[in-house]
């Protein structure tokens, strides 16, 4: 009585099993966040209320705990979840089913045999939440969402690395905003603010998944194509050009009218270091500016 009081009045998830992988025990905890009480459940073998769990990692660890009495843990990093319970996060739904942190060990009789196993489920996924935004503002920027300077420059080095290794190829876009000063001039800089932010939807709505666009500084942007040749990579890149000419951007009462130069640069084998392939983008940028804007420009 006293022990059932306990089980329901603790933050956690208590549920215990038989070695027929019956239910015995299933606390307050477990029914608010699964929906069942415990009489629905009571009795029944766990398997068919959750037949995902009926898996080679799950009753591999129920039966280590069974026949040698260890403990076992399923940490939120690997496995995320153990029961598909909804998540009630006040840091919002970043994931569709509550990240959980569980461990698992025996329950002996009077006469030291094991009879029982306990699963002790906590919820952490305020936690896991609060680590993904924390990792998002990391590689992510902070007004276009994109990503930013620090992870382009990981990114980039390790496509250089694989490219190198296996003999493949990938192309790198970078372009900016032409006469953009004039607009924060003009307008001021929430108007820049805006027009940055619709050029980075606009081309991300372009790309494909396996791509990746950065902001890498001011009104500067990169687009890393893996798997992409050069010439592939200037005919994205004009559509890129092309979109954003084409785009009327209201802001308040002002539409206003934009253009973008684009450099656009190829891995070859010669290649020493990502960084080489950054500046060979950046110096065909230049001449695109150099040459009257709203251009693509090449270099191998």
């Amino acid at each position: 009585m006293i022990l059932d009081q306990i089980f329901d009045a603790i933050n956690t998830g208590i549920l215990i099993i038989d070695t027929e992988f019956r239910v015995i025990k299933w606390n307050r905890w477990m029914e608010i966040h699964s929906g069942l009480s415990e009489d629905d459940i009571k009795g029944v073998n766990i398997f068919d209320k959750y037949p995902d769990l009926d898996n080679t990692k799950f009753r591999r660890s129920c039966k280590s705990v069974f026949s040698f009495g260890n403990f076992s843990f399923f940490s939120q990093k690997l496995h995320r979840y153990l029961l598909p319970f909804t998540s009630k996060s006040l840091l919002g739904n970043q994931f569709e089913f509550m990240q959980q942190s569980c461990s698992m060990g025996p329950l002996r009789d009077e006469n030291n045999e094991i009879k029982y196993l306990f699963i002790n489920i906590e919820d952490v996924t305020d936690v896991a939440t609060y680590e993904h935004k924390l990792l998002e503002m990391n590689i992510k920027d902070g007004l276009t969402g994109i990503y930013n300077r620090r992870f382009l420059e990981t990114k980039l080095e390790e496509e250089y690395k694989r490219c190198k290794r296996y003999k493949s190829t990938f192309s790198l876009i970078m372009f900016d905003l032409d006469h953009f000063k004039n607009v924060n001039d003009t307008y001021g800089h929430p108007c820049g603010d805006f027009i940055l932010k619709m050029v980075s939807s606009r081309i991300s709505a372009a790309i494909r998944n396996v791509d990746f666009l950065f902001r890498y500084g001011g009104e500067e942007f990169c687009c890393l194509l893996p798997e992409t040749k050069l010439d592939a990579a200037v005919l994205v890149a004009d559509r890129f050009r092309a979109d954003i000419e084409s785009q009327n951007n209201v802001f308040e009462e002002h539409v206003l009218n934009v253009t973008i130069s684009i450099g656009v640069t190829e891995f070859i084998a010669e290649c020493e270091s990502g960084v080489d392939i950054l500046k060979k983008a950046d110096e065909a940028l230049y001449t695109a500016k150099k040459t009257g804007r709203n251009r693509v420009i090449s270099l191998r």
